[in-house]
């Protein structure tokens, strides 16, 4: 998945305000807001880099073909 796709920012922006909700519902703690803010904004940040690591990974190189005979 291309960075600067459109789609990538809003799969990012979806995981951060699903995960912020989970957290700041759930939560009963007098700072459940900025616990919330950073666990989306990690949650949403380690995603995009995953996302960018498996997608740089798609295009065909020459050092993974094998030749076995």
């Amino acid at each position: 998945m291309n960075p600067r796709n459109r789609k990538f920012y809003i799969i990012l922006i979806i995981t951060f305000i699903i995960v912020f909700l989970m957290n700041y519902i759930g939560s009963s703690y007098p700072d459940r807001l900025e616990r919330a803010l950073m666990t989306g904004a990690s949650a949403a940040f380690f995603l995009g880099i995953g996302l960018w690591f498996t997608s740089r990974n798609k295009t065909p190189d020459k050092r993974d073909k094998f030749d076995f005979d």
